[in-house]
């Protein structure tokens, strides 16, 4: 077993587009005029709390990383190490927001009807009744940018340490809006790396929200990537090693994750 399963045609292309031109909807209409730059000494609290905040929301995530925006619920990603930030020393964007912003959550599939649709389908319902879920249930839901010109890649890591149950049970789907390819920024998992059990939890304590161990040191060449044709389903085991690397085109390759 690999770890992950690629559905070919999932989405229909009339989803597709639907849920691009929502996401287009929204990034309109996001004011990110306002912005409030935190200390250095500030920035893990106010990163943490923004975090936890849009649990529930529909918040938006910029490219940013020796500076925090506290632009509504705006937010680092813990797990992306950057090459370029999107805004410069004085905290404002270098580009338009739609080319700065890294991702949209986590509770598109509760609050937008588009993405609501999607994700309790028939066809989603029984693909996962089909792997052994009973009562299956969307707890977080994500549509992710790699944007051209900023941005890093997401480390290697397992979906497992961030949403964990015992047992362990967290399935991930990522859905390609656009051809994903190894040029664009597609998936790269190691194969069967699911069968080693979860290697360690991100967890929430007096000390904040960390990691309960370090990361162990991946081998690059065990990675192969896993690329897919828009509206291609992936599903990933909880457990699977995967990452993102930083794409290395200038052209708009967006999917989204639930």
């Amino acid at each position: 077993m690999l770890g992950y399963i690629v559905i070919e045609s999932f989405a229909s292309p009339e989803e597709i587009n639907g849920m691009r031109d929502r996401m287009n909807v929204l990034l309109d209409g996001f004011d990110c005029s306002v912005t409030s730059i935190f200390s250095t000494k500030n920035q893990k609290e106010s990163t943490d709390d923004h975090f936890f905040e849009s649990a529930d929301k529909v918040s938006f995530f910029f490219e940013v990383v020796n500076w925090l925006v506290n632009v509504a619920q705006v937010t680092l990603d813990s797990l992306v190490t950057e090459t370029k930030k999107a805004f410069d020393d004085e905290g404002k964007l270098k580009q338009s927001k739609q080319l700065s912003i890294n991702k949209v959550g986590h509770a598109l599939h509760e609050h937008e009807p588009v993405f609501k649709s999607f994700c309790s389908s028939g066809k989603l319902l029984s693909m996962l009744v089909s792997l052994g879920y009973k009562s299956p249930a969307i707890i977080q839901s994500m549509y992710i940018f790699k944007q051209p010109g900023i941005g890093g890649e997401v480390v290697p890591h397992q979906d497992n340490s961030f949403l964990y149950t015992n047992p362990t049970s967290c399935t991930g789907l990522w859905l390609a809006l656009e051809d994903a390819t190894v040029v664009n920024g597609c998936l790269w998992a190691i194969p069967g790396s699911h069968k080693n059990g979860l290697v360690r939890r991100f967890i929430r304590d007096e000390n904040g929200v960390h990691f309960d161990c370090p990361s162990p040191d991946y081998d690059q060449k065990d990675f192969v990537s896993i690329e897919v044709k828009a509206g291609s389903l992936v599903v990933i085991h909880g457990d699977l090693i995967h990452q993102r690397l930083r794409r290395r085109v200038d052209h708009e390759p967006l999917y989204v994750s639930s």
